[in-house]
């Protein structure tokens, strides 16, 4: 094992500044590429079609069915009870089907064909609006073979944030799925460079007639994606390769601090990162793995991974997080049970949604079950020589069988997990590791790997990137500090250039070659990373200390009553409060005991619960070793999700604002 996780460079720290570090499997240079003549990602999928053409690629699965369950519900309205039928949808799904290597390269090419007979070139931009599936990455390879540079939009956008990113790169074509066409429909007139649109599903004819109308009056053209194949088949067009300096991607962010931002992406730069994954967490990946795809490919993180499974050679099955789990379906398994990946990578929210299931289900079997699962974590969590094999094979097995049984790691990135659930599912159900990211550099700058593990560290940096700290005053976080903390400054081959058609940004956010992430990070005394802090989330209260919204978020989301939460301070107050939508079902449960009850609408206007819910929490924060001006002064219950920018992370500006009187009724 070696002895650090990163290494400093041989150059002289700047005042207010670490030394730059590197990965210790890279530390004379920074990867380009994963191998001699692979520079683009055209060639990313050539070069690994010649190594497994008969190897299955990609696998789905068709919707059989469709099944309506009706079911009563009591709600409670002017305080009298009301009966309500409530209609429930759920799905019937086939077996995995799979494409091979050799079977996808004939679907690229027939796409790639179709967009250059539409007339879409290097010089147009392409808009890719679409769920996760084996057509996204279709339409994205086509994109690649042809030199065309796609934009990315979230499919859970609204109108706003897909209307922005049709006109401000100004898009010629667009793919979508037909449960999206609605929403497409209601902004095409205003993307007026808008020519084309392709589609796949069976949508409705009023989405078709609105989009078909719009596209007849600028000579463009609506179309099935299986009819572009086809046009493609019958009028095979010349691939146009790209370079490695050509623009590969356009990925719109998720706009939580305002309109999204396009990071600007070429080949070379995505090209760097596959390479730098291979080296740095390639040992820990075999050709027999299996992954599952289900988080929005408009997330670089789930880009990123699926396209260096796919130079690697390793299955991908794609799944919904609505279809994940049998609770949504019937006379079938769920995608995680049916696929049954050894590799899974998860956002916070994703995770901690996991951990609760699990302890929902143990403590709905009873005292003794509880003990005895409490009991093995026991074992599991203090390496006790001989049990620890017992019990991973008696208590923990049924767990492990949810996931199909394979499941060998997983990977959480996108935000920071909180110690208290990375430890739990790493005892329970599988090695959790934390890595970090962004968009801009391409999703991996740090990973976690097995060598160094740890609850809470993010890594060392990936072999692509190298990184140093720069003091942050006011916060307190200096490079002198022991150990070493500041603002996470990141250059190298994966790292973006810029923003599109954002000067404004980009002068904010570079300086002499380094990106500013923004983040504030501390290298520990093993050279690994760890994310402490986010800047411009960093809240002065009336004591002159600063407090990290978004750390305490991370710990107190760990509560088994909470579902999502939003910490919330100002400047005049000597401590935090969180906006908090409870878990339902553990709510109800915890507040009997207290002797209350109703319907969430109803416990969310309860004091005593609200109580019960704060108190709760900051016993949890308390176990984090939280400060006390770190706990909440007071908490607002609400019955509504919280809103959540694509990317699934808080909107709070639009919480804040939404229950502004509230706030401060409580809040003083």
């Amino acid at each position: 094992m070696p002895n650090l996780a990163s290494v400093e460079i041989d150059t002289p720290a700047n005042k207010g500044e670490t030394k730059i570090r590197r990965s210790y499997r890279a530390p004379d240079r920074l990867l380009e590429r994963p191998a001699e003549g692979i520079n683009t990602m055209a060639d990313i999928f050539l070069k690994a079609r010649e190594r497994f053409p008969k190897r299955a690629i990609m696998g789905w699965r068709d919707v059989v069915r469709t099944h309506d369950e009706n079911k009563e519900i009591t709600k409670k309205v002017e305080g009298k009870e009301v009966k309500q039928t409530k209609t429930w949808q759920y799905y019937e799904l086939s077996n995995y089907k799979y494409l091979t290597y050799d079977e996808f390269e004939e679907r690229i090419q027939h796409a790639s064909s179709g967009l250059v007979n539409l007339g879409l070139s290097k010089d147009t931009r392409f808009n890719i609006y679409a769920t996760t599936a084996i057509n996204w990455q279709n339409m994205a390879h086509a994109c690649f073979r042809q030199s065309i540079p796609f934009c990315t939009a979230y499919e859970t956008l609204g109108e706003e944030g897909l209307q922005h990113s049709l006109i401000e790169p100004q898009v010629v074509g667009v793919f979508t799925n037909a449960e999206l066409l609605p929403t497409l429909a209601n902004v095409i007139r205003k993307a007026d460079t808008v020519k084309y649109v392709i589609y796949d599903g069976k949508p409705e004819d009023k989405h078709l007639d609105t989009i078909r109308k719009v596209l007849d009056e600028r000579q463009g053209k609506l179309l099935t994606i299986e009819h572009l194949w086809a046009e493609g088949k019958a009028n095979p067009a010349e691939s146009h390769l790209p370079t490695r300096d050509d623009v590969a991607c356009i990925m719109y962010t998720s706009g939580s601090t305002g309109a999204p931002k396009g990071v600007i992406l070429t080949h070379g730069n995505l090209v760097a990162s596959i390479a730098a994954v291979e080296l740095h967490a390639g040992d820990l990946l075999s050709p027999t793995d299996t992954f599952l795809a289900y988080l929005p490919l408009a997330h670089i993180l789930e880009f990123i991974v699926e396209c260096t499974m796919t130079y690697m050679g390793i299955t991908m099955g794609y799944g919904k997080v609505k279809t994940l789990t049998q609770a949504s379906v019937r006379n079938c398994d769920g995608d995680i049970k049916a696929f049954k990946p050894s590799i899974m990578i998860g956002v916070p929210a994703v995770w901690e949604l996991i951990r609760k299931g699990i302890l929902s289900k143990v403590n709905a079997g009873g005292s003794f079950k509880q003990k005895l699962f409490n009991g093995a974590l026991t074992i599991k969590k203090n390496k006790i020589p001989l049990l620890t094999s017992v019990v991973d094979n008696v208590v923990f097995k049924a767990v492990r069988e949810q996931t199909g049984g394979r499941l060998r790691f997983a990977l959480c990135g996108g935000a920071a997990l909180s110690r208290e659930t990375q430890e739990f599912l790493n005892n329970a159900l599988v090695l959790l590791l934390q890595g970090y990211g962004l968009t801009e550099s391409c999703g991996m700058t740090a990973i976690l790997h097995p060598e160094f593990y740890s609850y809470g560290p993010s890594g060392g940096c990936v072999p692509a990137i190298e990184i140093k700290l720069c003091d942050v005053p006011d916060a307190g976080y200096f490079a002198t500090n022991n150990p070493p903390q500041g603002e996470v400054l990141i250059r190298g081959p994966s790292v973006t250039k810029g923003y599109f058609n954002r000067d404004d940004v980009n002068k904010e956010s570079f300086q002499d070659g380094w990106f500013l992430t923004g983040d504030v990070g501390q290298w520990n005394p093993d050279g690994t990373l760890s994310i402490i802090d986010r800047k411009k989330n960093l809240v002065k209260l009336s004591g002159g200390e600063y407090i990290a919204i978004e750390r305490l978020e991370s710990v107190y989301k760990s509560s088994n009553l909470v579902s999502n939460i939003c910490v919330h301070a100002h400047s005049d107050a000597k401590q935090p409060m969180a906006i908090i939508f409870p878990r339902e079902d553990n709510l109800v449960a915890a507040a009997q005991k207290i002797g209350a009850s109703g319907d969430l609408e109803e416990l969310c206007k309860n004091r005593d619960v609200a109580k019960m819910v704060m108190d709760d929490v900051n016993v949890v924060g308390k176990k984090a070793g939280f400060k006390n001006l770190e706990m909440l002064q007071t908490v607002l219950l609400v019955h509504e999700e919280l809103a959540m920018t694509a990317a699934q992370k808080l909107s709070r500006k639009d919480i804040v604002n939404k229950y502004e009187d509230e706030i401060k009724k409580l809040y003083m």
